[in-house]
């Protein structure tokens, strides 16, 4: 069956990239009336993308900023959370997808359609993020996604095909033989994949960085820094206040030139397969040193346990698009009460790839030199720990007798 837009609109996530502009040709060839719309999250391209919208066959080019909340109610709040996906990934794209469909849905319903379209294919993890979103958004959202009809990947099967059929059209492209790789920029990462990129065992070229120096080329010299956070929320550098996104547009900049963030993994995707991602995250790793460090001085060590049980299966809720999920809504407000008191100075030193923690302070420190210091005297009672070690070794004295008539050796 042939897909027949008959005159209707269909909203397209945008990037000018070569996926999405095929796509916004094919459906205009398919009688559809497309509106392209670009959303703004900070990747620092040129989004004057209207004449190569329209070259493409769409009737309309919108861009949304969406910048200052994807930092502040995304990426900063799954840094309070400490979110990493298998323990590496920062989640940076992940975080974008739903604040990018929340755009798209925003201007599909003033334009008086439910029909969405993205360029991911059948095989990511966008896919999901993208449609679970507009799901929970617009519950009669149609949603079309090229890659998984047979038509169009008959006719573009592959990146290269892509590229002959953009020359074909007089598209302009990023994309050539000599760079078969896919990037997608924000303002948390760059994100590698395919390409060249699907062979485990290659490593990446210099040429494919764009936030990070190589760290063997990043300066021969220590940059200091120090960053404040208020209840677990970046808020300065060098003591000098910034808005969210300036603040992590300065860190990318700072750190990237010294190397940092550079993440080289073997993930599990959510539709089953793995799948192989380089990642450049200098500011958002900066951020989740400071702040983990910051944690350790300001939060309860029970609290802090609990959450961090939580955080692999919030990482994963956020990583598989479920964003718009009341089992993530309720986690959050778990995360945003173990936040109060966060707040305070961290110092770093960045060197050629590694950031380095050389101190901390806050005005809702925990930590009490008077019981910590190991010299003489101090506010701590010693004798007490002999109480303490008694009842909590009862469970193993009453065992140690039953233990040994069943043979029981812990040390075999």
């Amino acid at each position: 069956m042939v897909l027949d837009g008959k005159g209707q609109k269909c909203v397209l996530a945008y990037s000018g990239g070569l996926d999405t502009s095929v796509i916004a040709k094919w459906l205009s060839d398919h009688n559809f009336k497309v509106v392209c719309v670009c959303v703004d999250v900070g990747q620092q391209e040129d989004l004057d993308l209207e004449k190569k919208a329209l070259g493409s066959g769409a009737i309309k080019y919108i861009v949304k900023d969406m910048r200052k909340e994807f930092v502040e109610a995304g990426l900063f709040q799954c840094l309070k959370a400490e979110a990493r996906y298998e323990g590496k990934y920062l989640l940076g794209t992940s975080i974008a997808r739903p604040f990018i469909m929340k755009a798209l849905v925003e201007v599909a319903e003033e334009e008086g359609t439910n029909i969405l379209a993205h360029g991911a294919t059948g095989k990511g993890n966008d896919q999901c993020r993208f449609e679970l979103t507009a799901y929970a958004l617009m519950p009669d959202a149609k949603i079309i996604a090229p890659w998984r009809i047979k038509e169009f990947r008959d006719l573009i099967p592959g990146r290269k095909e892509a590229m002959e059929y953009a020359k074909k059209h007089n598209i302009p492209i990023e994309a050539t033989p000599d760079k078969p790789w896919s990037t997608d920029p924000n303002i948390a990462h760059r994100s590698h994949e395919s390409g060249l990129l699907e062979d485990p065992m290659y490593k990446p070229q210099d040429n494919m960085y764009q936030l990070i120096t190589p760290p063997e080329k990043a300066p021969d010299k220590v940059t200091k820094l120090s960053i404040g956070f208020e209840n677990g929320i970046p808020v300065s550098v060098n003591g000098k206040k910034m808005e969210s996104v300036e603040l992590l547009e300065h860190l990318n900049k700072v750190a990237g030139e010294n190397g940092i963030g550079l993440l080289d993994m073997v993930e599990n995707r959510f539709v089953g397969m793995k799948s192989r991602g380089v990642y450049e995250s200098p500011g958002m790793t900066v951020l989740y040193a400071a702040h983990r460090d910051l944690e350790g001085l300001c939060m309860d060590r029970d609290l802090m346990h609990l959450r961090d049980s939580i955080m692999p299966h919030y990482a994963e809720l956020v990583y598989y698009g479920f964003w718009c999920g009341r089992e993530l809504k309720a986690l959050n407000a778990l995360i945003d009460e173990s936040q109060k008191g966060v707040s305070g100075e961290v110092f770093l030193e960045l060197y050629k790839g590694n950031c380095s923690i050389v101190g901390r302070k806050s005005p809702y420190s925990l930590y009490d030199e008077n019981i910590a210091t190991m010299e003489a005297g101090g506010s701590y009672n010693q004798n007490d720990a002999t109480g303490f070690l008694r009842i909590k070794g009862l469970p193993f004295r009453v065992q140690a007798s039953i233990n040994k008539k069943l043979g029981i050796d812990f040390f075999k």
